[in-house]
């Protein structure tokens, strides 16, 4: 069976080629997100893909360091970076539960399109919040699949014995996103839904 990395390393180059389906959605993630960052801030962000989005904040931080496990995606993101990124960018393959991401204490861990497609969530999650300082923030946004989307299983897991799909992605609720949250040891600080079909919660979670 195809591997995460192995996945995602062949649809690399065009995950990079691709559009944001809702720019205004994707828009207002930014600000929300950017609301809860601070000048002075070590961000930490776990499967940045091609490093669209860490290009995008890295400007309102001090030093942000942008993570993928898939080596093609890292590759791309570093010849953005090489085009002229951000100079307090850095960008890592590494990703949770392989040791490879870098030590903390970080102000925040940010986690975009990533929780519905990690092995053990609950594993996860406890890495995150072990790589903040007390106070530092977990913010994250997740495609939730519940409901009627529970009729794709069978379809994705057809994709996925032909290598056309991660092999992982969790059918998962708002509301048992956020039980898992919660579990790890979070506290919530902001949830909501920018708009989106399926459902992609926004979430921000704090670390006593």
């Amino acid at each position: 069976m195809t591997t995460a990395s192995q996945f995602w390393n062949r649809v690399a180059e065009r995950y990079a080629a691709s559009t944001i389906s809702n720019v205004e959605a994707y828009e207002h993630t930014l600000t929300r997100t950017r609301a809860h960052l601070g000048p002075g801030d070590r961000v930490l962000e776990i499967g940045c893909g091609t490093a669209s989005t860490a290009i995008r904040l890295a400007p309102s931080v001090a030093t942000y360091i942008a993570t993928d496990y898939a080596a093609e995606m890292v590759r791309i993101g570093r010849e953005k970076l090489a085009r002229g990124g951000p100079p307090n960018l850095q960008m890592l393959r590494a990703g949770p539960g392989d040791g490879a991401l870098p030590d903390g204490p970080f102000d925040a861990v940010l986690a975009f399109s990533l929780l519905h497609l990690l092995p053990d969530l609950p594993a996860a999650l406890a890495e995150m919040r072990g790589l903040l300082r007390p106070g530092g923030l977990l913010i994250s946004k997740t495609p939730c699949l519940s409901g009627p989307w529970h009729a794709l299983r069978p379809v994705l897991g057809v994709m996925r014995l032909a290598g056309k799909a991660p092999p992982s992605v969790r059918f998962l609720s708002p509301a048992r996103l956020e039980r898992a949250m919660t579990a790890a040891g979070f506290v919530l600080v902001e949830a909501a839904d920018h708009n989106t079909r399926p459902v992609r919660r926004f979430v921000v979670a704090q670390r006593p």
